[in-house]
């Protein structure tokens, strides 16, 4: 007979009136928290945390030891990940519980990641501010058309601290020509170009109202009524300001061009990967274990010696060279991301229970 798993609603006060989750995916678009259910523990996938370090093992035995019913945690429906409480869920594991309380996500997993650092932001334990760049800068990548105002709300950064994450983590070829703000508009990166574009389709579409035009420029009503203004008068509909900030992002853009142009290969690594690879294999925890072989074949399935990059680069196609360094980089990504976790998990666990470091 097969088993059914049994979701039992978990009562929540009437007073405290319907909650809501952050908004993500669009601004102001907050959704009605559901009903808490009661939800197997077996049946759930670790977050994707925004913590750079892991979970803190002293704030879960915290937990543990409160003589209370945990709230209910936050969990992406269509993969059963959580996206906010693993402090939460390592305290009932250490409680002994197979059960625990969750409201529901449904959404995108991009959009989940962003609710778990908005959630995380707000209240327990807080993200620390490497924790919150790295945050910006996923969100950077998986929201490339949200503006760095929209990224800091949701991160808890300043927009200047933002917009140098974005400098360094954003591809040249992946820059918008717009983005997203807090309200939910889309606005051109390029103001100038906006302004261009207004004074255009006034000529082209003299009976167009004012907010028809600057609905399809993408600028705002005031800026339409300046360039209509200085379309009268028979000047630039660019301002000197905006004139001189243009010139000064094509020479920067110019400048980064010309560098990606002698752009040189990172150096190899200085240590020596077969012999670390070769120690590794001999470690019996990692030998006897279904997981630590399988992370002991993927160690090994890439060649430890730059020649042999250099020879599967050779194999590869002009036409698929483009996919194939796509994929090599979310690769190399991963596998950072799965250093700095692991690295995380090391110093969590060396700390004292005081929160000082251990001996």
């Amino acid at each position: 007979m097969s088993e059914v798993l049994a979701y039992s609603p978990v009562p929540t006060p009437a007073a405290d009136g319907p909650r809501r989750l952050p908004a993500v995916g669009r601004p102001g678009a907050e959704q009605e928290e559901r009903a808490a259910v009661m939800v197997p523990i077996s049946s759930l996938s670790p977050s994707d945390s925004p913590r750079v370090d892991g979970e803190n093992l002293h704030h879960v035995r915290g937990l543990a030891e409160l003589d209370a019913p945990l709230p209910p945690i936050t969990v992406h429906r269509p993969t059963m990940r959580v996206v906010d409480g693993m402090h939460r869920l390592r305290a009932a594991e250490l409680r002994g519980e197979n059960q625990i309380a969750v409201r529901f996500f449904e959404g995108e997993e991009a959009d989940a990641f962003v609710l778990a650092v908005k959630l995380n932001a707000t209240h327990g334990l807080p993200l620390s501010l490497p924790d919150r760049v790295a945050a910006a800068a996923r969100i950077i990548h998986s929201h490339p058309q949200w503006s760095d105002r929209l990224v800091a709300s949701a991160t808890g950064l300043a927009a200047r601290t933002v917009a140098s994450v974005r400098s360094r983590s954003t591809d040249d070829d992946a820059q918008l020509n717009a983005r997203m703000g807090r309200d939910g508009r889309m606005r051109p990166l390029n103001s100038a170009e906006g302004r261009r574009l207004a004074g255009r389709l006034m000529a082209e579409k003299p009976d167009s109202s004012l907010r028809e035009i600057a609905a399809a420029a993408g600028v705002a009503l005031a800026t339409v009524r300046d360039v209509r203004e200085r379309m009268r008068r028979g000047d630039d509909l660019v301002p000197p300001k905006l004139r001189e900030r243009e010139a000064k992002r094509s020479a920067a853009g110019a400048a980064v061009t010309a560098r990606s142009a002698d752009r040189v290969l990172p150096e190899p690594p200085s240590t020596d990967l077969s012999a670390v690879l070769q120690s590794l294999r001999r470690d019996p925890s990692l030998r006897f274990t279904e997981v630590g072989r399988t992370l002991l074949r993927l160690l090994s399935a890439h060649p430890a010696a730059a020649e042999g990059w250099e020879r599967w680069a050779g194999a590869v196609p002009a036409h698929c060279a483009e996919a194939v360094a796509q994929v090599a980089r979310g690769h190399a990504q991963n596998w950072l991301r799965f250093a700095a976790v692991v690295e995380g998990r090391r110093r969590a666990a060396h700390r004292a229970p005081d929160g000082s470091n251990s001996p």
